[in-house]
This record gives structure tokens, C-alpha cells and sequence, in this order.
């Protein structure tokens, strides 16, 4: 498995890794994390709802935890919350829950798409559910037909799908307009009509791209991005009103794949490590040999970059280094979810699974939940909408309570979806 998301995207033969987690886990299967004492772990940590899922589902002892079983129906599920609410989609089914108090929305099953597609992604925005859907019986998720399919939040009623990219779909929503990365554009469309407000072409092959501060960065490379062309320029697009800018680096090309962009600093890596430029100008500003992107931490304004097996947070104008996460747990930066204002998010694998925050600051897990036996961890590749939202103080992971051994694995008897505060 390639190490962190900037890889994934890259490489879309990797598709099946969508429900890995983000980072490899360090922790050993069935290890428990140092909890925190009453006084000091607050409100973060605590469970606010636990419901019961549908369907088929195995809890494994690997790094996956509690998935879909394959025999039950296909293929992986897909999760994300919001401020108002949490959604779950597999197969061609999408289930919604009130974020406050876990309460059952409604249950939409996608229609109008040929026999064999499945869902491939879910993102939820304020008044909306975006879905992706990899059309017919062909779903390499890198290589497939795919919509993103718009569904009204409070009652799950299907509006309109528009044509997406592997990869790529919605990267921003509300109940007027969604703002699709496709195959050859980006283009925001009015949810009431259906109809293109505005479109950008980005050329004839699906490209790398990253959303920051509304806007969408676009990279510019031959053959897309599974080819092996240098990026020569990114197109800097509004989400608001499509306004688009043409950045080019001094040097003819920036050095590396786009992965990462916070605060208009666009973050490139490659072989030797990562580099970064303005993303208005394109130009250069520091470089770090030996450095893998791993995260964002929007709030806090900091990139985290692994070097060897610590998790260093850098200012993104300058480079500097403002914090460091090593050994947590006895585990290495391999065992960190995401970081989120300061705070580490951490999960303890097997039957005495637990979520834990750890405070890069003071060095030490300031938070833990109860057990969550089993924990699976969902990503979304574009760094939107999965587990962990950036900017949502929310979790939401899938927990088995029980299993049964059965022929064909450790079949799960009482599936859970679990929402926790961090």
C-alpha cells in the first residue's frame, strides 16, 4: 500500500484502498492507548450516538476493521458527516442520520444507472448529499464511467447526476449550486435546473487536483495524472464564480505531483521529498528532502509531513517547523489519523479498540473514547468528506461488538455506525 493519500491519488490502480485508512497504523491489533484521566479529557472523546447498520459486514484483525462483506451484496462502503448530518453508501444505497442525535433520516436507492454500478464515494455539505457512482459492470474506480449524484439533505429525494471523474466528483455544495471535478473540466451546475452556471476545461486527461480556501488547483501534466509528464502550471479556479488563473512556476515546471495546498501554498512532492510555491505567483519558497505529505490541519494552518518516523507540522509560507508527533503510544507517525487544531486523532485496532486525541503541543493523549471494537476508518482520497471532515469536529467509524466465526471469516452480528466527538 503506497504511504499517505497523495500516493492514492496518483496511482488510481489503487482504488481498493478508498476504505483503508489514511495512514498505516502503527498500533498492534488489540493494543490499548494510554487513556486520559477524568479530569482532563473533556468533552472531546465522548460517543454521541451509536445505530445499528443494515446488511452484511466482517470485522477483520487487520487494519481495515469492521467492512462490507463481500458475499453480502458487493462492494465497500463509503461514510462522511456533516454539521447536520452523517451518511452511509454501498451497493446503490444510501442511508442518512441526524449528526445531533443519530436518529434515521431516511433510505434512498439510487436509480436510473445500469445493472452492476455501485456507489464509490459520499460527501455530505450543508442542505445536500453528493454521491459517486461508477457506472456498469466495469468499476476499476480508475478507469470507470462515473456521476455525482445530488441528494437533498433533510429527505434524501434524488435531484440530478452530473458526469465526474475517478477521483474527482463534487468538491463543493449547498442547495443552489454543485461544483464537479470532471474528466475534462471543472463545472458548477444549478441543483434546481440541472443546468451549467459555469465550466473550465483542464484539458483531455483526468488531472491532480486540490481544493483550498474556494478555490480548486488544477495541474497541468502530459497524459494527466497517471502519466509521467512534469506539471507546468496549475489552473487556480473560483468556486464561486469560476474566475480562472494561470499560474506558472519560474523554473518550467514545478518540481514533483501536486498533493497538498493550505492557505494558497501548494504543496509538490517526488522521489527526493516536497516543495512548495505560491499558488497565485508559482513562486518557489522552501523545499524539505526526505519529506512525505501526509495531512492538513486546516484550522491550526499547518502542513504535516512524515521525515523517517516523525510527523512534523510546518508553517506553509516558510517551512518552519512548529510541531512534532513521535512515538505516540510506542507507535511511530504511521499510528496518526489526521491532525486537527494541534490535536492527533488516533485509533487502537481489534476488539478493544478506542479512538484517542493526542496534543502535539504538550506531547500526550488528552483524550480517549470507550471501547470501539473492530474500528474501521473511511477515506475519501480527495481529502473531502470520509471519517474525519477537517472541518467538522466529528468522527464517524464503523464498530463491531460481536462476531461469529463462520467458513468464510469473522462474520459481524451486530454491525454499528459510531459518531464521536474529537
Amino acid at each position: 500500500m503506497a504511504r499517505g493519500w497523495h500516493g492514492w491519488l496518483r496511482r488510481g490502480v489503487l482504488a481498493g484502498a478508498l476504505v483503508a485508512v489514511a495512514f498505516t497504523p502503527g498500533q498492534a491489533s488489540g493494543s490499548s492507548s494510554s487513556g486520559c484521566t477524568a479530569s482532563r479529557c473533556g468533552a472531546a472523546g465522548i460517543v454521541r450516538w451509536v445505530r445499528p447498520l443494515p446488511g452484511s459486514w466482517t470485522a477483520t484483525s487487520d487494519v481495515l476493521g469492521t467492512v462490507r462483506a463481500a458475499q453480502g451484496g458487493g462492494g465497500q462502503a463509503y461514510a462522511a458527516a456533516g454539521r447536520d448530518v452523517a451518511a452511509i453508501g454501498f451497493d446503490m444505497t444510501v442511508y442518512a442520520y441526524s449528526a445531533r442525535s443519530g436518529d434515521p433520516l431516511w433510505a434512498k436507492e439510487l436509480t436510473g444507472f445500469p445493472a452492476g454500478s455501485q456507489i464509490v464515494s459520499v460527501r455530505v455539505w450543508p442542505g445536500v448529499v453528493t454521491v459517486g457512482v461508477a457506472r456498469g459492470p466495469e468499476l476499476d474506480a480508475a478507469s470507470s464511467s462515473q456521476r455525482t449524484v445530488i441528494l437533498t439533505a433533510g429527505a434524501g429525494r434524488q435531484l440530478h447526476s452530473y458526469p465526474a471523474a475517478p477521483f474527482g466528483g463534487a468538491i463543493a455544495a449547498d442547495t443552489r449550486n454543485t461544483v464537479v471535478v470532471g474528466s475534462t473540466a471543472v463545472t458548477s451546475y444549478d441543483n434546481a435546473t440541472g443546468r451549467v452556471s459555469w465550466s473550465r476545461a483542464t484539458g483531455h486527461a483526468s488531472q491532480d487536483w486540490r481544493s483550498d480556501s474556494g478555490h480548486v488547483y488544477v495541474a497541468q501534466a502530459a497524459g494527466g495524472y497517471l502519466g509521467t509528464g512534469p506539471v507546468t502550471a496549475l489552473r487556480k479556479i473560483s468556486l464561486r464564480t469560476g474566475a480562472e488563473q494561470i499560474v506558472r512556476p519560474s523554473g518550467g515546471s514545478f518540481n514533483g505531483r501536486l498533493s497538498a495546498v493550505l492557505r494558497d501554498v501548494v504543496l509538490f512532492s517526488g522521489a527526493q521529498g516536497v516543495s512548495a510555491y505560491s499558488g497565485t505567483t508559482g513562486q518557489f519558497l522552501w523545499r524539505r528532502a526526505g519529506a512525505v505529505p501526509e495531512s492538513v490541519d486546516v484550522t491550526a494552518g499547518l502542513f504535516y509531513l512524515t521525515v523517517g518516523s516523525t510527523l512534523t507540522g510546518v508553517q506553509p509560507w516558510t517551512g518552519r517547523t512548529q510541531a512534532r508527533v513521535t512515538g505516540v503510544n510506542g507507535a511511530d507517525s504511521g499510528g496518526v489519523y489526521g491532525v486537527r487544531n494541534g490535536v492527533a486523532l488516533g485509533l487502537d485496532l481489534g476488539p478493544l479498540g478506542e479512538a484517542w486525541g493526542y496534543d502535539v503541543t504538550s506531547q500526550r493523549v488528552i483524550w480517549t473514547t470507550r471501547p470501539l471494537p473492530w474500528p474501521h476508518y473511511f477515506v475519501d482520497l480527495s481529502g473531502i468528506g470520509g471519517s474525519a471532515d477537517p472541518d467538522n469536529a466529528t468522527v464517524l467509524l464503523t464498530a463491531c461488538p460481536q462476531r461469529i466465526a463462520t467458513a468464510s471469516g469473522q462474520l459481524c452480528q451486530d454491525p454499528e455506525l459510531v459518531l464521536i466527538d474529537r
